[in-house]
Formats: C-alpha cells, structure tokens, sequence
C-alpha cells in the first residue's frame, strides 16, 4: 500500500517562514512526479508547485519567489519551503503523486483534480 504522510502545518504571522514535509511509504520518489496543492475554505484546490522525475519544477505565480519544493530522495521526503509568508497563504496543504507529471496542475486553474495518490492534508494558517 503506497502511503504518503504530510507534516508541519501549524500557524504562523504574515512574513514568517515554513517548512512541510511530505514522506512516502511503499515507494521511491522517482518513480512518480510529485507536487503540492492547497485548498482554502470555500475554494476549490490549487497546485502551488511540481516537481517531475527529471527534476523540472514549477511553481504557482502567486508563489513563485516564495516557495520551492526540494527532494531528498534519501529520504524518501517531499518538501515545500514556504517563505515571505501572507494570510492569502491560509490552506490545507496536500501532497499528491502521480505517473503523470503534475506540472500541468500548477500552471492550470483550480478543480478537482484526479491523481494516483494523496497525503490526508496538512493546515497552514497565516495571522497578519
């Protein structure tokens, strides 16, 4: 049973730093593109940021110089950097897996999106 297991979501002021991390079970990272979406309440869930098996990555325009999405493939871990933090940032955050690439998630407009695996979600809150 492949299982991936999100952390790090707590509340923080406008400005701030944070750090998520997405681990895997039951696979290796290479095998599967990986990314980040959120899910504000009220709206439907946004890819912020992908990264592929050949190590492209992208990034939301609304957070692109603010975040980055390192792998460590040692350990297995899927990580979203999120600096310059804004209450605008306020979700729940979502890893996600798939065969296919997720870079098309990011640059596309928010929906319901169908991928091969997903984390149970991570809260972010940003005070201002």
């Amino acid at each position: 049973q492949l299982q991936l297991v999100e952390s790090g979501g707590v509340s923080v002021r406008a400005g701030g730093s944070l750090r998520l991390s997405c681990k895997a079970y039951g696979y290796t990272y290479s095998s599967y593109c990986m990314g980040w979406l959120r899910q504000a309440p009220g709206k439907e869930r946004e890819g912020v940021a992908a990264i592929d098996t050949d190590g492209t990555t992208t990034y939301a325009d609304s957070v692109k110089d603010r975040f980055t999405i390192p792998l460590d493939n040692a350990k297995n871990t899927l990580y979203l950097q999120m600096n310059s933090l804004k209450p605008e940032d306020t979700a729940m955050y979502y890893c996600a897996a798939d065969r296919a690439s997720l870079l098309w998630v990011v640059r596309g407009p928010p929906g319901d999106y169908d991928m091969d695996y997903w984390g149970k979600g991570t809260l972010v809150t940003i005070s201002s």
